[in-house]
């Protein structure tokens, strides 16, 4: 049985058959070649279930194969090739190689009565319907004159059912035992060849890294691409996992001399596989700077000690590892040493490959370590140790400082506001409450116009949107006229006894006369014990309440703390200093608005411990007939 296999490729180029030298330049489509004996050679299908007639011409020998079909300018296509060898003597066994020695006495009469004769050849592929050709030709009787025998070579282009690496079995329908078998070589073992961009099937994007050392980083270019980009995984070694990779440039620092890439388009099963760094020295640190190794202790079958290791790497490595005993530095333990070859690597999650070994019967009381020689590498590496507690105790020192560090930044961030009040307040008189939003009263002078009446309110307004609680009289007129002015200054006063907070006075230059004419009516009223003929009759509503305000900064000022309930504010620059303030009111916190309306929001949110606060209460009830 002769089987050539993939013997001839028909690649755009001039072939020749080894039997006869015929040329054969390319094939659209089914064809049959005549050799000397025999012409007009026509092919055409055939039904498989039709036996050939026998017409004075069998089938001798069959030699199929397949090749590549290749036609100008245009891709290659896999053809099943049938040289077939017939002979003219079909009632005699077709192997028997030997002839009666009287040549004209073989031929058959059928014939020569009748040139015309045809043969029929089948071939299928695995488990798919047979497809026959029925070749029908000439004899040229003269060509015959010397034997009895003649050739032809079918083409097949593109034979159906038939693909690369497929098992084809080739027969004639005349002789059941004239069988072969042809296997079609792999797509792989075709797109190897230097013809593969001729092949369809092997068309794969082209890569070409540049590696670009200024943005450390390697740039994927893709030939002839001009839509999407094809797809793209990278994997270490040859027979490593290849992981999806979706950005174009690569990190140069992940790049080793052992990565490859996958190239493919989604649409194809075929990929291209590239290793474009494998001579690229310097990229060898980059496998030498991610060796780590860890080493620990177990116990043998037969209660032995054994030091295990596990060195891991992006590459597989070749090199040395042994135990060593560290003192001032790490003394080789002698007979343990062992080689590092690229065999029995295996690759982790990580994509890491991993390289496992053990050290047997070996002292685990010397707390041993592991030193590595990697070939390519000058240095050693390691010590990698058992016990390394000492560094486990540097390294918790070192979190447990910058832990500190930054709940210390995190804390003064947050109570940064508090500190700054906390620091203004022992600045003023001493540790107090912070950050409470406390109780206002906010009183009018007695002379309001419609102009302070607006400023009034508008501080009013502006003292509620800071978060206090606020009390305007000009707000309480219904409450006023129901309850009394008085009672309801008093009422105000008990509410601040149980929240704690201050009464705001308001002063103009009217309310600064009337402040000083009480004051002095008052001294005389003390001087006369009682001879008090009244004040002269004043417009506004909020005089009683004014005038209520000033007998209770007066008691508060001969107990020494009418600054804890009482302070000022001016609409004007006209009392700019406490010198220009009645006697009466001198020593109160002063604020002139509205350059100093931050400062006056600051002295009511922190405000002064009122010590004797609880006393207020008594105070209240002592001026309660004013």
């Amino acid at each position: 049985m002769f089987l050539p296999g993939w013997s001839i490729w028909c690649v755009f180029l001039t072939l020749c058959m080894p039997a006869c030298g015929l040329e054969i330049t390319g094939y659209d489509s089914h064809e049959v070649i005549c050799l000397q004996g025999i012409s007009d050679c026509t092919i055409k299908d055939e039904m498989s279930l039709i036996v050939a007639e026998n017409n004075g011409v069998g089938v001798q020998n069959l030699t199929p194969y397949a090749k590549l079909c290749c036609s100008d300018g245009a891709l290659c296509a896999l053809c099943l090739v049938i040289d077939t060898q017939i002979n003219f003597n079909p009632d005699k066994d077709t192997e028997d190689e030997g002839h009666s020695g009287n040549d004209e006495e073989d031929y058959s009469e059928e014939t020569v009565r009748n040139p015309k004769a045809s043969v029929t050849l089948c071939y299928s592929a695995a488990s798919a319907m047979p497809t026959c050709k029925k070749v029908e030709f000439t004899v040229n009787h003269a060509a015959l004159t010397q034997k009895n025998w003649a050739k032809f070579s079918v083409v097949i282009n593109k034979p159906a059912g038939v693909s690369f690496s497929s098992h084809v079995n080739v027969y004639s329908s005349g002789s059941s035992h004239l069988n072969r078998e042809v296997i079609v070589p792999s797509l792989d073992e075709v797109c190897s060849q230097e013809q593969q961009e001729r092949v369809e099937q092997c068309r794969v994007p082209r890569l070409s890294s540049v590696i670009n050392q200024e943005k450390n980083q390697v740039e994927l270019q893709f030939a002839g691409r001009n839509t999407s980009l094809p797809s793209v995984c990278v994997q270490y070694e040859q027979n490593g996992r290849c992981q999806r990779w979706n950005r174009t440039p690569i990190p140069l620092y992940s790049v080793t001399p052992c990565m490859c890439l996958q190239v493919w388009n989604e649409d194809e099963q075929r990929r291209s596989l590239s290793c474009p760094f494998r001579n690229t020295d310097f990229l060898q640190r980059n496998v030498w700077q991610n060796v780590s190794v860890s080493v620990k202790q177990g116990q043998m079958s037969d209660s032995g000690a054994k030091l295990w290791w596990n060195l891991s790497a992006p590459c597989r490595l070749e090199g040395e590892v042994w135990p060593c005993r560290r003192e001032h530095s790490c003394r080789e333990i002698k007979g343990f040493r062992q080689q590092l070859e690229k065999s029995a690597w295996q690759q982790n999650r990580e994509g890491q490959w991993e390289k496992i070994g053990a050290f047997e019967e070996i002292q685990l009381q010397l707390s041993p370590c592991v030193m590595v020689k990697v070939k390519g590498i000058g240095n050693e590496l390691g010590p990698f140790c058992l016990n390394n507690s000492d560094r486990w105790r540097w390294s918790l020192l070192v979190v447990g400082i910058m832990l500190l560090v930054c709940l210390t930044l995190l804390a003064f961030y947050l109570l940064h506001d508090f500190v700054k009040k906390w620091v203004w307040s022992w600045r003023h008189g001493g540790l107090v409450k912070i950050g409470r939003k406390v109780h206002v009263v906010l009183l009018s002078p007695p002379d309001m116009d419609d102009g302070v009446s607006e400023s009034v309110c508008r501080l009013g307004s502006q003292l509620c949107h800071k978060g206090f609680s606020v009390s305007v009289d000009q707000w309480s007129r219904k409450e006023q006229c129901t309850m009394g002015p008085l009672p309801w200054l008093h009422s105000q006063l008990l509410e601040l006894n149980s929240r704690g907070g201050r009464v705001v006075l308001v002063l103009t230059r009217k309310a600064l006369e009337r402040a000083k004419e009480w004051t002095h009516r008052n001294t005389e009223v003390i001087k006369t014990k009682g001879d008090y003929k009244g004040l002269p009759q004043i417009c506004s509503p909020y005089s009683d309440v004014f005038t209520a305000s000033l007998s209770f900064i007066q008691a508060d000022k001969q107990k020494g703390r009418a600054g804890e309930r009482f302070l000022l504010v001016t609409l004007d620059s006209h009392s700019n200093s406490d010198r220009s303030l009645p006697e009466l009111l001198q020593g109160l916190p002063l604020f002139q608005l509205p350059s100093q309306t931050q400062a006056l929001l600051s002295e009511l949110t922190v405000g002064r411990t009122w010590r004797g606060w609880r006393g207020g209460r008594n105070l209240v009830e002592e001026h309660g007939q004013i």
